[in-house]
């Protein structure tokens, strides 16, 4: 067998980093949050975790790179709006708005997303570490979705609806003329055009996700 090029090794010395730093970013988030809301209840889970959700879901913007370099079979096409969806929901929403942290639908939001994601880089941490994930990691992977991408969803959903109000109320969120810049802006807008690429941003994920399920685990199978 033909060694492996230095660029290819390197590449996977990399990803097999990447994905293990942010497995561990994220089994912190789901400890922080189990640990929160056992002990305190709902309302503590932001603040318990609010440090390591934002390194552990700011480091996937890389992502985003890693498809368009080709590190990474992973279209743009589903990387960039999963990838910035989270992004605007750990930034623009619970990191801006503190009515928003202490909601319910933060806990279902957390235990959604460091669940998927834990299984997620761990798969991918295995494959490059060692060229191989078992079984019963790859059916998670590619199962675990059906369950946890609609409650992260819909958790996504209302928490923006949560922070409408401080929206409406606060002006850090909007920039009105005149101004030297010459230029306005109104969150509220921002927000709209949001919820408007939920509608067919959700369907075609899903649907994108179930056709890979079917691939990947019909391949396994005949393997």
């Amino acid at each position: 067998m033909a060694a492996a090029a230095p660029g290819s090794a390197l590449r996977r010395l990399y990803l097999s980093a990447y994905n293990w730093v942010v497995f561990f970013g994220w089994a912190q988030v789901l400890c922080y949050a189990a640990s929160a809301l056992l002990e305190t209840g709902h309302e503590a889970v932001y603040a318990a975790v609010e440090r390591p959700l934002q390194f552990a879901q700011t480091a996937a913007f890389m992502e985003i790179l890693h498809s368009i370099l080709g590190f990474v079979r992973s279209p743009i096409s589903t990387t960039l709006p999963q990838i910035t969806g989270r992004l605007y929901i750990t930034w623009g929403i619970l990191w801006s708005f503190r009515e928003a942290q202490s909601h319910i639908l933060v806990t279902s939001l957390i235990i959604s997303w460091s669940i998927t994601e834990i299984i997620r880089y761990s798969f991918f941490g295995m494959k490059e570490t060692f060229g191989f994930a078992p079984y019963w990691l790859l059916w998670l992977r590619y199962s675990t979705f059906l369950v946890f991408y609609p409650i992260g969803l819909l958790s996504e959903v209302g928490l923006i609806f949560v922070a409408i109000p401080s929206m409406k109320s606060s002006w850090k969120c909007r920039l009105m003329m005149p101004n030297k810049w010459n230029f306005s802006f109104d969150y509220r807008y921002e927000l709209a055009l949001t919820m408007a690429l939920y509608v067919p941003g959700f369907p075609y994920l899903f649907r994108y996700m179930v056709a890979k399920r079917k691939k990947v685990l019909s391949a396994r199978k005949t393997a």
